[in-house]
């Protein structure tokens, strides 16, 4: 059984506490040392992504300004906000007049970003949504009866970095029609995902979606949301029926490996028309 098996057959409580133990001597070495920088949490409490968080935040924040043109003066909606990775680089390129929004379904994540966030960027403000992901949490409302809680055309911007990968075909459309809702005229989601064609198998060495269905493929059948690709051809599909025009379409490093790759999971970027 591979790592990320293992980890996957563990209930979604005890995958977080896994996470820390084995983090807990860099961390307490982080903390004895003071070497961990403002805002920065520790290893052990990161519950999403890899690689170093504060490079991938910066990384981002240089395609958000390219490729989802994204100014000083923007409000931006952070979709799984997580612990502040895209939100923290945000702080010192938008102005103090802008706005963020951000919510997330861990509420430990949202406390550590109002503590160590919005305590010093007032603009940039943090709320915990009680929703169900068999990937995080065992409770919690149904994601395809939420409705975002803004007004509508608020943003310019909606981010969802590794969101998407974690739900449902059902709940990524039904999150389609809600940011459609929130964007203003004109306005951009930045997103990433993992896509395939239906003539290429989903899968890449170690990293593989065998279970298929219709329009989409698992990599764990018990964990639903651990992981799940796209048939990119309905994904374009059901985004453009929502009145969006897709502009950026990005084959991650996890379906090949080229220079061409911006990150490992796919971006899609797509305008409100």
């Amino acid at each position: 059984m591979s790592k990320r098996k293992l980890f996957y057959s563990l209930p979604a409580g005890i995958r977080l506490i896994v996470r820390q133990l084995y983090y807990l001597p860099q961390d307490m070495w982080d903390s004895i040392s003071n070497s961990r920088k403002e805002m920065i949490p520790p290893k052990g409490m990161i519950y999403t992504g890899g690689g170093n968080f504060e490079k991938t935040g910066l990384k981002f924040l240089e395609y958000f300004i390219k490729y989802g043109k994204l100014t000083k003066d923007s409000a931006v909606l952070d979709v799984g906000s997580g612990l502040g990775r895209m939100a923290i680089p945000l702080t010192k390129y938008l102005s103090k007049t802008s706005k963020y929004r951000g919510f997330d379904v861990v509420k430990k994540g949202v406390d550590w970003c109002q503590k160590e966030i919005s305590s010093r960027y007032p603009n940039f403000q943090f709320e915990y949504i009680d929703l169900s992901n068999d990937l995080y949490k065992s409770t919690g409302k149904d994601p395809k009866e939420f409705i975002f809680p803004y007004e509508g055309q608020q943003f310019d911007l909606a981010i969802l970095i590794s969101v998407f990968t974690h739900m449902s075909l059902e709940e990524v459309l039904h999150y389609l029609d809600e940011i459609f809702r929130i964007l203003k005229p004109g306005g951009r989601c930045f997103s990433t995902f993992f896509t395939y064609d239906q003539d290429t198998q989903p899968s890449k060495k170690n990293f593989t979606f065998p279970y298929q269905f219709e329009g989409f493929a698992l990599m764990d059948e018990k964990v639903k949301s651990a992981n799940i690709a796209l048939d990119i051809n309905i994904l374009k599909l059901e985004i453009e029926k929502r009145g969006f025009e897709v502009d950026l379409y990005n084959k991650g490093e996890w379906q090949q490996s080229n220079a061409e790759s911006l990150d490992f999971q796919d971006i899609v970027v797509f305008r409100k028309k």
